[in-house]
């Protein structure tokens, strides 16, 4: 018996153009009918070969696949190790195998352990499920012995997207020919050339961390309903999205206002009768706000959601949704505060308003994702 273990040291999460990195240990386990005086020979174990690679498996809804053409494809070109998915899928990406060995022999109690890195491409899509596409990323890790079936070892990961303007930046920054000095001074550190990604990053950062307050006069066929300030635009996975609303101009009652966040999926398939698109909601404020001057937004933005992404199959934009209840009932107006008493009406018209808001949301650093989405970075595999 040999057992596979694969590990993820970095965790799962990985951004789009990273190298993740994961070690595969092939460990032969002491057999209780052991003795010492068995030779090696008669005991040891044996795989004839194992190698890895990185596959994107692309799920559609039947009435998407049925857009695309029926297009299915059940082996990569160039693949390996054969992937097994339903007539709704493809494979998206898949990188080129590496062999990790050939011709393995342990003894009892032996292991062996080899590492696997692999960049994921720039290009490629995220991890994705939602209602219309899913986008579902696996480490393949195939081995074989002499005479016997392939075992597979497959290890889910995470692939977040990275702004592609971002990333062309980034490289077009590190394939600058302008060279600095060396200092002449041997007591200054020599600072070392960032990467791609690093500087993609940090660009990423700034953009979120940017403070760019922006104010919306919300209004309905009655008069003002409130003004909303929202801080800035742009968000990270994990932040809190924080607005206020000002009821102090308003010239209509405001009874409640409730705040969506939402993702909005739609296909982009040409040869489609009509886009197809997808609401989803992922959390909601919500606060009874009649007689209030001031109340504030607080919506928390999961980590496990997908920040905005556009293939050639579909795009994902997000927004903020609001619903605001208004009347125009002259009994809602509060007591002055001089009057002690205040007799609420019996019946209230009220008329319900929508609006929304879009705004940009960013992947984060994969370690603060991979910290706050509990999952198991250890996976195993016996072969008997």
């Amino acid at each position: 018996m040999i057992e596979v273990v694969a590990k993820l040291p970095h965790g799962h999460v990985f951004l789009s153009g990273e190298t993740l990195e994961c070690s595969v240990t092939f460990n032969h386990p002491p057999s209780p009918n052991h003795t010492v005086s068995q030779s090696h020979t008669d005991v040891f174990e044996s795989l004839a070969w194992a190698s890895a690679q990185i596959h994107c498996h692309c799920f559609t809804d039947s009435k998407v696949a049925k857009d695309r053409g029926g297009e299915n494809v059940s082996n990569f070109p160039g693949t390996a190790l054969s992937v097994n998915i339903n007539e709704h899928a493809k494979v998206e990406v898949a990188t080129k195998p590496k062999i990790l060995f050939c011709d393995l022999r342990l003894s009892p109690g032996q292991s062996k352990t080899y590492i696997y890195r692999e960049k994921i491409p720039n290009d490629s899509p995220p991890s994705y499920r939602g209602q219309l596409v899913k986008y579902s990323y696996k480490i393949t890790i195939g081995t074989q012995r002499v005479n016997s079936q392939i075992k597979l070892l497959r290890v889910p990961i995470r692939v977040l997207p990275l702004c592609e303007t971002l990333m062309n930046d980034a490289v077009a920054m590190c394939n600058d020919t302008t060279e600095e000095l060396t200092p002449a001074n041997p007591f200054l550190e020599i600072r070392k050339k960032e990467s791609p990604l690093e500087i993609a990053l940090q660009s990423l950062q700034n953009i979120t961390a940017r403070r760019n307050p922006n104010s919306y006069m919300i209004t309905n066929t009655w008069g003002k309903v409130a003004r909303f300030c929202l801080f800035k635009p742009s968000y990270k996975l994990g932040e809190d999205i924080i607005g206020t609303f000002d009821f102090t101009v308003a010239t209509v009652s405001c009874i409640q206002v409730s705040v969506s966040l939402q993702c909005e999926e739609k296909t982009n398939l040409e040869n489609s009768e009509e886009p197809k698109t997808r609401i989803i909601t992922f959390g909601n404020f919500h606060d009874v706000c009649l007689g209030y001057d001031y109340t504030q937004l607080i919506l928390p933005i999961p980590l496990h959601v997908t920040p905005d992404f556009s293939t050639k199959l579909v795009s994902l934009t997000w927004r903020l949704h609001f619903e605001f209840v208004t009347s125009t009932n002259k009994g809602l107006l509060l007591p002055s505060k001089e009057d002690t008493e205040w007799q609420a009406p019996s019946e209230v018209t009220v008329e319900t308003m929508v609006w929304s808001l879009p705004i940009k949301l960013y992947s984060t650093i994969p370690t603060h994702v991979a910290q706050g989405v509990l999952s198991n970075n250890v996976h195993k595999l016996t072969i008997r």
